[in-house]
């Protein structure tokens, strides 16, 4: 199958974008697993599919396949890109448009400066729908939420690892560090993943705070390891620092692809992210049957 393609980042997310707005391509996890491999296909940590609406007030559906072939919830910096792709191919001329996900509808929004604003909805801390078990875990009240520490995983300096849980249409677990550029992640992230109490998995991030609006964040991501930056968990990051009382309502988000900015008016409200997106080329490929 011969197919085209167009290959953009977010912050240094890398995606390859399908265009099947005229038709599925009906490709398999081996063959997402192919255009995402960084020898042998296009590279890219996520491929995102671009596909025709399916419902009254909806302008576009969008499938997230990550690294690994596997299809996930949710993708912010994805989101960003799908955006910029639909407007420049002149797929629609709106400059704000719904797209329905898996897991929920995203708002979409281009700013006059050339970047994206997201509504990434509502944070999520109901327990069985992030999905966490609890059992076996005593939490650890913290301003008026709570933190987890994890059964048999301690941190470098042989404390607990109390992460703070919370899904943005997938799930995550973070965890409060002193130096985020000396943090282990390739070592840690792992082993928090493997964790019982994440049955779906989680994405796991690793944030230092630098001031009442300020973060620096490293995110080790599932099917993908770490990515020079995570949309949804920036989003998932500066939630859980607002509710433990670390964090105003708008946070510059440094990550090693570049800043996002965060916002979340509290409860009840949805998180708000902007941020790059960028073409980087446009291809196409043969993937093997």
């Amino acid at each position: 199958m011969h197919i085209p393609f167009t290959k953009m980042q977010g912050a240094g997310n890398d995606f390859v974008v399908l265009d099947e707005t005229q038709g599925r391509l009906g490709l398999s996890s081996a063959q997402y697993r192919f255009l995402a491999d960084r020898h042998f296909g296009v590279g890219a940590d996520q491929i995102l599919s671009v596909r025709a609406a399916s419902a009254p007030g909806i302008d576009f559906e969008y499938a997230i396949h990550n690294a690994d072939g596997g299809e996930v919830e949710h993708c912010g910096n994805g989101a960003r890109c799908f955006m910029r792709f639909v407007h420049s191919r002149g797929l629609t001329a709106q400059n704000s448009v719904r797209v329905q996900t898996m897991e929920r509808v995203l708002q979409l929004n281009m700013q006059e400066d050339g970047r994206v604003t997201v509504d990434m909805g509502l944070p999520v801390f109901d327990l069985a729908q992030i999905p966490f078990d609890p059992q076996g875990l005593q939490p650890i009240a913290t301003d008026s939420w709570q933190k987890w520490p994890l059964a048999q995983l301690e941190s470098a300096q042989g404390a607990m690892f109390n992460v703070a849980v919370v899904s943005m249409g997938n799930p995550h677990a973070v965890y409060l560090v002193d130096d985020a550029e000396a943090t282990p992640v390739a070592t840690l992230g792992p082993r928090v993943q493997s964790q019982p109490c994440f049955p779906n998995g989680v994405n796991v991030g690793f944030m230092q705070v630098v001031s009442r609006s300020q973060i620096k964040l490293r995110v080790y991501e599932r099917g993908a390891g770490e990515t020079l930056a995570c949309g949804t968990g920036a989003c998932a990051a500066v939630v859980a620092g607002i509710r433990l009382g670390l964090l105003d309502s708008k946070v510059d988000v440094d990550t090693h692809g570049g800043r996002l900015t965060i916002e979340w008016a509290g409860m009840g409200q949805p998180v708000l992210m902007t941020g790059p997106a960028t073409t980087v080329f446009d291809g196409s490929i043969t993937i093997p049957d």
